[in-house]
């Protein structure tokens, strides 16, 4: 089949998963080729929360890498033995991390924006849509002492009706369609609101933005654990309602302890150099000789 054909193909050293199902797949093609004891299965475990689905755990994989401890207790609870899970932190791109004064400064500066106010960025998705907008309706008639970036994706319409409330807010609002330079935005970022999920949320962590998330539709099972992290660790704020949202950014501008204490604990949430890690641990299964090379001669294949 399609996979054995991959398997004797490419041959190789290591296979890694990051997908619940397909770990399953590739266990099952390796024993199928007598190569389960040769070549490891790794699987990255994308949900970071308590609560997943026991689909993740797999007792062919020889090691698990996950986002938090969270999840590892979980695998472990799921029967999986604790010396194969490694928590290495999620899987974000390395451009996202925390900036220095001077870039954040430098990162509102280029969007138009007054370097040292407190910025709410507004993140509606790449499809621009769910609560948000009507979070950004309620968000634009308060009378507060901050400036937005209401980011629209790639619903056009969405964007026109952006910039229409823009034009009445009451502070500065810097309206923008799809970016590619989604970390730029986080990084001139002092409050992320946004919608609840696992990737998004990891990278307003490592760039050490407190979110407000979006609460007011009852979240999917793997976004109310994320959801009930945030709240547990206090590096966010769930928001039921959406006129709830002036109160909450007036907290966090006026009460500077507070919003100091909820910036600390994205620190204990989001692990620095996630991503190196877990390159790291993935190549540390290698064999000798191969482990010993430049990590650019590694040659990885995606089926």
């Amino acid at each position: 089949g399609y996979m054995h054909d991959l398997f004797e193909r490419w041959c190789p050293h290591v296979v890694v998963s990051v997908h619940p199902l397909t770990q399953h797949v590739l266990a099952r093609v390796l024993k199928e080729l007598k190569l389960a004891d040769t070549i490891p299965l790794v699987t990255v475990v994308t949900d970071p929360c308590y609560g997943f689905w026991r689909g993740w755990a797999c007792d062919d994989v020889r090691l698990y890498l996950v986002a938090t401890e969270e999840a590892k207790q979980q695998l472990i609870d799921y029967g999986v033995a604790p010396e194969r899970i490694k928590v290495s932190g999620m899987p974000v791109h390395p451009k996202f991390e925390m900036p220095d004064e001077r870039t954040a400064q430098a990162a509102r500066s280029a969007l138009g924006l007054d370097p040292e106010k407190f910025t709410v960025f507004v993140n509606a998705g790449w499809a621009g849509g769910g609560n948000i907008p009507e979070i950004f309706r309620e968000l634009v008639r308060g009378d507060l002492d901050v400036q937005a970036i209401f980011l629209a994706g790639k619903n056009e319409e969405l964007r026109v009706e952006a910039e229409s409330l823009a034009a009445r807010a009451k502070f500065p609002v810097k309206v923008i369609g799809y970016s590619e330079q989604v970390e730029q935005l986080m990084h001139a970022a002092s409050v992320m609101v946004s919608k609840l999920g696992g990737l998004t949320t990891f990278e307003a962590l490592a760039c050490r933005v407190p979110i407000i998330a979006d609460a007011i539709t009852p979240p999917m099972p793997q976004e109310s654990g994320a959801g009930a992290l945030l709240a547990k660790r206090g590096a966010g704020v769930l928001l039921n309602r959406a006129k709830d949202i002036v109160p909450t950014v007036r907290r966090m501008v006026e009460d500077a302890c507070y919003y100091a204490t909820m910036r600390a604990a994205t620190s204990g949430l989001a692990l620095p150099h996630s991503t190196k890690r877990i390159v790291e641990e993935i190549a540390a299964l290698l064999p000798p000789a191969l482990a010993k090379e430049e990590p650019a001669t590694y040659d990885a294949r995606i089926a």
